[in-house]
Formats: C-alpha cells, structure tokens, sequence
C-alpha cells in the first residue's frame, strides 16, 4: 500500500454555497465532525478541533490552519502538525465541491502522510486511522446536510 493520500467522495442534494457553509463553518463543522471547532474561515487563521472520550472525559485537541478559502468551491487546512506550535510537516485536508446532479459532488482529499517522517508502522496506523475516521465522518456530513435542507 501507498499510504500517500485518502480520496473519498460523496454526493449531497445541496447546491455548493450551502455544502461550503456546512465543511468551512465552526458552527456546522462540530456537527458531523468534530465535537467542538474553532477557527475563522480565513486563509491563514489558526483554530483548533477537540474531540471527547464519552467514557473516559478526556479531550482530544488538534490545531489546525486553514489554508485555502475559495467559496463555494473549496476549503483546505493543514492539522496534525509533526512539532510544536505549528510548525514542521503536517496533513493536508482539501474539500473540492462540484455542483453536479443537482447536488453537489464533494471530494475530500487527505494528503502528506509520507511526508511526516513516521516509522513504517506509526505511518501505517495512523493511515487506518484517517481512513475509518473519513469513512465514518464523511457519511455523518452527508446525512447532516440532508437534515439542514429539509428543515423548513
């Protein structure tokens, strides 16, 4: 296996502008994603993601720096920094949104993980790891955005 990058793609009944909102929007974000967000939709802005542990309390913090903001066509950050303070290699995550179907084709694209200079078997669990969160996440934003468009 590779192990350079993770594609997936999903389909949503959402024109582009409303499925940007839902991927580059703390306020959506934490509700398919993460369980807490914060971060300024703007190129350049740091933030950070938490995720808690029901059975055990503990919080899991992330940093993030958004990269790219082009609405309503993509959304990028950069998170799992390899040192301190954001600085070394890190993970690139890019939301590619394609109005197609009267929907919109959402492509997430995870890229760098070669880069971060793990051992093979470090490289190689934290690789599964992205790949079932994306295949347990993307799922989650999908039935998200199907609840916020048919709420009247």
């Amino acid at each position: 296996m590779e192990y350079g990058s993770i594609e997936r793609d999903i389909h949503v009944d959402a024109p582009p502008e409303v499925v940007y909102e839902v991927i580059s929007r703390p306020e959506h974000m934490r509700e398919w994603w993460p369980d807490e967000a914060r971060f300024e939709p703007v190129a350049g802005a740091p933030g950070e993601l938490f995720w808690r542990d029901d059975a055990t309390g503990e919080t899991m913090t992330v940093a993030l720096t958004v990269v790219e903001v082009d609405p309503p066509s993509r959304f990028s950050f950069r998170w799992c920094y390899s040192g301190a303070d954001r600085d070394g290699h890190s993970l690139l995550v890019t939301f590619d949104l394609t109005e197609r179907d009267q929907g919109t084709l959402v492509r997430m694209t995870e890229t760098g993980f070669r880069e971060m200079g793990w051992e093979i078997a470090a490289l190689e669990e934290q690789y599964r790891d992205h790949t079932s969160g994306w295949d347990r996440y993307l799922p989650r934003l999908g039935a998200y955005i199907t609840r916020l468009v048919s709420t009247p």
